[in-house]
């Protein structure tokens, strides 16, 4: 499984994609993300979750996030890619409308 931080903004942004993109590669062929410490982030974690799907899907795995917060989602519904996270995503964190 692969783990977003606690805190992810554009200064470490280009970091965290590499170790994630690193990590990612060495996973079958779905990966589990975990976003459910991420407490602090900026625009920064949206493109960092949309490269890391890109970059699943050249490598043929599937990217399933899971414990992405309300936040993250409204930023995301803001941005106007809440629908490019489509299916690779999994229950929100504190969200009943999700509880599995």
């Amino acid at each position: 499984m692969l783990h977003f931080p606690a805190t992810l903004t554009h200064a470490q942004a280009s970091a965290c994609l590499q170790d994630l993109g690193q990590a990612l590669a060495a996973q079958p062929g779905v990966a589990v993300l975990d976003a459910s410490a991420l407490a602090s982030f900026d625009s920064s974690a949206l493109a960092v979750l949309l490269e890391l799907q890109r970059i699943g899907a050249r490598m043929g795995k599937t990217l399933v996030v899971q414990g992405l917060s309300a936040r993250l989602l409204a930023l995301a519904t803001l941005y106007g890619v809440q629908t490019l996270l489509g299916a690779g995503v999994g229950p929100v964190a504190g969200d009943p409308s999700t509880a599995v």
